[in-house]
């Protein structure tokens, strides 16, 4: 596994990524994928890699792009302020438990830092199992809202 940033060709991947991450509990049946054209979901992904804060990382496998985590500066579902970027990620499901989505926060964190943020935020349904994902890569409950947690990683 290669973990690398996104060539500016592989954005419109994004659109398979954004659609994954999506949150579809137990026993309940997918949503549409037009699901991502939706204003606040379409933001993570509306012509990426125009705003200055863009950035992302994916993981490839066998020449195949297996995984993206990417942030944006946006005021979406994790919006807590104007210089905290954005967290969305995910991993397509044959390839979920593999440890690929630590390693993309991993490189995602470390191309941040350089970048001289401090800090990255995200929202996640509490049902998720990815929220224990998150808890582990360091992100801490700052907000419970709804069915949801707002979650804050300090990057210093």
């Amino acid at each position: 596994m290669t973990i690398r940033l996104i060539c500016p060709k592989e954005h419109p991947l994004l659109e398979t990524f954004i659609y994954e991450a999506v949150f579809v509990p137990p026993g309940e049946p997918a949503p549409a994928r037009e699901i991502i054209f939706e204003p606040r979901v379409f933001a993570y992904i509306k012509n990426f890699g125009a705003l200055p804060h863009d950035c992302c990382v994916v993981a490839e496998i066998d020449n195949q792009v297996v995984g993206a985590a990417w942030v944006r500066v946006i005021g979406a579902y994790g919006y807590v302020d104007d210089e905290t970027p954005e967290l969305a990620i995910s991993v397509l499901p044959p390839f979920r438990g593999q440890g690929i989505g630590t390693a993309l926060l991993t490189e995602l964190f470390a191309q941040l830092k350089q970048r001289g943020y401090n800090k990255t935020s995200l929202a996640v349904q509490q049902q998720n199992p990815a929220a224990k994902l998150y808890l582990r890569a360091g992100y801490q409950i700052i907000a419970e809202k709804d069915e949801e947690y707002l979650m804050i990683k300090e990057l210093s």
